[in-house]
C-alpha cells in the first residue's frame, strides 16, 4: 500500500495568479511565515552556515530570525538570499510560493516526468479519437 502523499498538491489544480492590483504584492508577512515553517526541524546556525558557503558572504542566525519575522519589515531577503535558503533547507518553499503567486505550478523530478508522461498519454488518446473520426468520415470500419 503506498503511503498517502499530503504535502503534493492536486496535479489537476489550476493554480490562480493574484490579480495585478496595487499592493497586491505586499506579502512580506507571507514571505516571513513561508521561511518560517521551512525552517521548523532545521538548526537555524547550520542553515545560515550552508546559506554562507553558497553565496560566498555571511549569513548570520540573527538574520535568518529577522527574515521569518513578521514584525521586521525591513528585512526582505535578496533574490539569492531566498534561492541559497530553498537549497540549505533543501526545499523549494520560497519558490513555491513564488510560483503561486504567479498563478504557476512547480513540478520537479520525478513529478515532471509523470507530469510529461501523462500529458503525452492525453495527446495520444485524442490523436486516436481523431483518427476514428477521420476513418469514419472516409467510411472505413474502426
Amino acid at each position: 500500500m503506498k503511503k498517502l502523499d499530503l504535502k503534493t498538491g492536486d496535479l489537476f489544480e489550476v493554480p490562480q495568479a493574484v490579480a495585478p492590483i496595487a499592493g497586491v504584492l505586499a506579502c512580506r508577512a507571507q514571505i516571513a511565515n513561508v521561511m518560517s515553517d521551512a525552517l521548523k526541524g532545521c538548526d537555524r546556525y547550520q542553515v545560515a552556515m550552508q546559506m554562507s558557503k553558497l553565496l560566498g558572504r555571511d549569513i548570520s542566525k540573527h538574520m535568518l530570525d529577522a527574515y521569518t519575522a513578521e514584525s521586521r519589515e525591513e528585512h526582505m531577503p535578496p533574490i539569492d538570499t531566498a534561492i541559497a535558503f530553498d537549497m540549505a533547507t533543501e526545499g523549494m518553499n520560497i519558490l513555491n510560493f513564488y510560483a503561486q503567486i504567479l498563478g504557476a505550478r512547480l513540478v520537479v523530478g520525478r513529478e515532471n516526468l509523470n507530469w510529461q508522461l501523462g500529458k503525452l498519454e492525453h495527446m495520444r488518446e485524442e490523436l486516436a479519437k481523431q483518427i476514428k473520426q477521420v476513418r469514419q468520415a472516409l467510411g472505413e470500419q474502426s
